[in-house]
């Protein structure tokens, strides 16, 4: 065997843990780099490995109605020590995947620490030294500011840590279109637009009056006790505060009606007007513009279902607001996750702009495919965009679109769904949709692993 330089993985947690694994399992020699226990965080509790903090859920199971469930089932046929050990350790939870915390970090902690081409050094890294030629940064939404300040330097984005003001996104064939219509503000096209680049929904008087009751009176979700000296990111107010200064102050604001005109009802002017703007190349996701809140996620979906248009939406992704640390990647990464500036840093996990313990991991894992792959000579191969895999990377790397007006950066953290892959050929009915995605899915995953062997040491 020829003898190889370590990969270096910094951040030990699910995509850090991940990613060390897949390196190891290709013969790679890699060198795992945690600041637990040395230097603990405002969450974590132990030293382990892979410690979930928020919740022992990995949501749906479900492989073939579910995208979550889709990603679980790829990742198991992909060698994922994650999914392998949260099987091991799953917890009744009907059809979903739980697990016993305590016993999950336990035994991933093991694996790596049994692993002999895992060396594991406990320590704080504050900037990757210039000799380490392979990295793999997985630090998660805690980064340390020290490391955080480094990555902002690096990168030359302004901030990296900031209260991330979320809006929902919808699925568009969840939109009632006899109701809805495509316009933009006095027709006019703006940057990359057509000049009918917003989904509208009208709301007259009665219903707005009702809708401003409904978020005043919406329960909120309360800020962290580490997340309260964190501002507001690009000024991003939640719509809910924005309501609170004066019942008008959104229909002037991002619910203003005006150079709109319904062509399914010419005589009458709405009072005021939700747009949606699409969210991603596919043009299957919508985001409902300047509707960052705090509201809890029940009462987003029980309130937003009173817009016109909206009453059957089906949510990709409901609204947040809350502490993050993650790079504008489709502007900083390349397809294989790699630092465009600094191909030798390469990132993996919530901080490219995944949302969720799965995701996260497997973000990792395609991470250390790909550095396993570049060590051993080989070109990295992408998964194909028809996967959850390759939905995750694309979202990330690129499959959103700029914003055609002012506001914060359209490129936000997404969990898995499935709006995120290339819709099915026409034909196909709505209620076997997600069973025929997700039976693409693992069709195209099975050809990808067949073509791309993992590459042995030599």
């Amino acid at each position: 065997m020829r003898s190889l330089r370590p990969i270096h993985v910094i951040g030990g947690g699910l995509a850090g843990s991940e990613a060390a694994w897949q390196i190891a399992r290709r013969g790679v020699p890699v060198v795992l780099h945690e600041m637990r226990p040395v230097r603990s965080t405002a969450v974590h509790k132990t030293g382990h490995f892979a410690e979930l903090v928020c919740s022992n859920s990995f949501r749906s199971d479900d492989a073939d109605g579910s995208a979550i469930g889709l990603l679980h089932a790829e990742m198991r046929r992909l060698d994922s020590l994650v999914l392998h050990t949260a099987d091991v350790h799953k917890l009744p939870a009907g059809g979903a995947l739980a697990v016993d915390r305590d016993g999950f970090a336990g035994a991933i902690t093991a694996a790596l620490e049994s692993e002999p081409l895992i060396d594991i050094r406990r320590e704080e890294i504050l900037e990757p030294p210039a000799e380490w030629d392979s990295v793999i940064i997985a630090t998660g939404p805690l980064t340390s500011p020290a490391l955080a300040e480094t990555l902002s330097r690096q990168t030359g984005e302004a901030a990296l840590a900031f209260f991330d003001a979320i809006a929902p996104i919808v699925h568009r064939d969840s939109i009632d279109f006899d109701v809805v219509w495509f316009q933009s503000r006095y027709d006019k096209a703006g940057p990359g637009g057509s000049g009918a680049d917003y989904i509208n929904c009208p709301l007259t008087r009665a219903q707005y009056d009702a809708f401003i009751d409904a978020l005043l009176a919406g329960e909120k979700t309360a800020f962290h006790d580490f997340e309260a000296a964190t501002p507001y990111f690009d000024g991003c107010l939640p719509i809910e505060i924005m309501a609170e200064r004066g019942r008008e102050t959104l229909r002037h604001g991002p619910m203003k009606p005006f150079g709109l005109t319904d062509p399914h009802r010419p005589g009458q002017k709405p009072y005021a007007v939700v747009q949606l703007r699409q969210d991603n190349k596919l043009g299957t996701l919508f985001n409902m513009v300047g509707f960052q809140t705090k509201l809890k996620h029940g009462e987003q979906a029980r309130i937003f279902r009173t817009i016109p248009g909206l009453g059957n939406a089906e949510f990709a992704r409901l609204g947040g607001l809350h502490r993050n640390t993650f790079l504008n990647s489709p502007k900083l990464l390349d397809a294989t996750l790699r630092l465009n500036t600094a191909p030798r840093l390469r990132f993996a996990g919530q901080i490219t702009g995944c949302e969720g313990y799965v995701e996260s991991a497997a973000i990792g894992l395609l991470a250390g495919r790909f550095a396993a792959a570049e060590r051993l000579g080989d070109t990295p191969a992408l998964p194909p965009p028809t996967t959850a895999h390759g939905a995750l990377i694309g979202h990330i790397t690129g499959g959103h679109i700029e914003t055609i007006d002012k506001g914060p950066r359209s490129f936000q953290p997404m969990n898995i769904n499935f709006g995120l892959l290339p819709p099915l050929a026409c034909g196909t009915r709505r209620d076997a949709r997600k069973q025929a995605l997700c039976a693409r899915a693992l069709a195209d995953l099975d050809s990808w692993i067949g073509a791309a062997m993992p590459h042995a040491a030599e």
